[in-house]
């Protein structure tokens, strides 16, 4: 280990005393204290935030990119990772150094100290694992220092501590049900939550919406005085057609424009969607009066990525992985799996959280399926693969399910399946973790792709 990597580490050991991710406080107020302590970091350059249930990460990676190519110094901050801690804040397009990152969170001490202890003092749990993550990116952006910061918000949105920045433009992915016991039980109450990242007289740019979640979207935007943009009515994808590697699309921007065809090196309509979606906030940043240079939006889309999102991670036999990780994520991955491979059969590797709907993740994925290999996820969070077993019992049908101890057991045996027939594949889906661990596997095990 390199001593940059030994620094990264130190912050990640320290930060993972705190309270995780998986145990938000529905707060905003010590992460807005911890930042005042440490200089307000999120106020020295303007941020797009972008939030939703599905698709943030890409549409984030996407803006991120757009914005790159038009020749602003960029900080990204995703979440969760798939393999490193540090893949979670870029700077320019790449992962932070661990003694940059190091630096930043030694700078956060003396702040954290300080409110920890006014914590304490009112009866409350000390600053969290995400609040401090979150201030430690608005901080090592400062640092750098960028023009424009791309933040993803966690699950939540008006008491995420990711909202103390005040959104120039705020861009919404598409919202279905998720984190219900702890974003609400149902679709307005969910969108409500997210509506919370809308700031006085910003943009707000918007995927397609179920009405339920749309009205909450056009609610708070006309209390704050807010633009609000909506895919399908102020800007549109109009075609998307399958291409070598991925999609190609024509879209429609805000004022009319028309975009010459552009290639997107990602796979499914939703990743198309999602594009489209990056360009209306990189038109709106911009100052939405004119479209997204044609070099700008070719040099962007030319270098995106989008990593655990359908990403190979093996060939001979066949190996992709995705995150999806819900029912809404697992129906958009099994229309692209059928979109755009040729595969004549798939074996699924599935693991889930316990706080995840696996009966509907599992109803979703089962069509696509030729074999099943039920794995546990590296998390005491994670389903036994006997109960997932349990769970799927009435959907998995005639379709033969097989339960492993270990992921790289369900990998080598499914990998083993694939190897027998010709034209099989191996997809790794169900958990953002379990995207991570399969990556991670493949590079100890030089399949040589991701």
């Amino acid at each position: 280990m390199t001593v940059a990597e030994r620094a990264a580490e130190r912050v990640y050991e320290q930060m993972l005393h705190r309270i995780g991710e998986a145990h938000p406080r529905p707060r905003i107020e010590p992460a807005r204290r911890l930042a005042e302590l440490a200089g307000a970091p999120q106020l020295s350059y303007p941020v797009i935030l972008i939030a939703g249930t599905n698709g943030k990460t890409s549409t984030s990676r996407a803006i991120e990119s757009l914005l790159r190519a038009h020749g602003l110094r960029t900080g990204l901050f995703t979440s969760p990772p798939l393999v490193s801690f540090t893949e979670r804040f870029e700077i320019d397009g790449e992962p932070v150094g661990g003694q940059q990152l190091a630096d930043a969170w030694d700078e956060l001490q003396l702040p954290l100290q300080v409110v920890d202890a006014e914590l304490e003092a009112a009866g409350q749990s000390p600053i969290t694992f995400f609040e401090a993550l979150a201030v430690l990116a608005f901080t090592l952006f400062a640092d750098a220092p960028v023009e424009v910061g791309v933040i993803e918000v966690g699950m939540g949105g008006e008491w995420e501590a990711t909202n103390i920045a005040d959104a120039e433009v705020a861009v919404f992915t598409p919202i279905d049900l998720d984190h219900t016991t702890i974003l609400g039980s149902d679709l307005a109450a969910i969108a409500r939550t997210k509506a919370g990242i809308i700031k006085p007289g910003s943009t707000v740019v918007s995927a397609m919406q179920r009405p339920e979640a749309l009205g909450e979207l056009i609610e708070e935007a006309e209390n704050e005085g807010a633009k609000l943009l909506v895919a399908g009515r102020d800007f549109e994808l109009i075609e998307d057609r399958l291409a070598v590697g991925g999609r190609q699309i024509d879209v429609r921007g805000q004022h009319g424009h028309v975009y010459d065809p552009v290639h997107v090196p990602l796979f499914g309509r939703h990743q198309a969607e999602n594009v489209a979606l990056a360009i209306a906030a990189v038109e709106a940043f911009l100052g939405g009066e004119r479209p997204v240079p044609e070099e700008v939006l070719d040099e962007g889309l030319r270098h995106l990525t989008s990593p655990g999102r359908l990403q190979l991670i093996g060939t001979d036999p066949t190996v992709y992985v995705d995150a999806a990780h819900n029912p809404h994520g697992a129906e958009a991955l099994a229309r692209a799996v059928t979109e755009s491979f040729d595969f004549s059969e798939i074996a699924l590797v599935i693991g889930a959280l316990a706080e995840k709907d696996a009966a509907g993740l599992i109803d979703t994925l089962i069509p696509i399926a030729s074999a099943v290999y039920l794995t546990p996820v590296d998390s005491p969070r994670g389903v036994p693969p006997e109960e997932l077993s349990e769970i799927g019992a009435a959907m998995f049908g005639q379709v033969p399910v097989e339960v492993a101890t270990s992921l790289p057991e369900g990998l080598e045996v499914a990998r083993s399946w694939a190897a027998r027939g010709e034209g099989r594949a191996v997809l790794v889906a169900g958990s953002v973790l379990l995207a991570g661990e399969a990556i991670a596997h493949s590079r100890a095990e030089g399949w040589g792709i991701a």
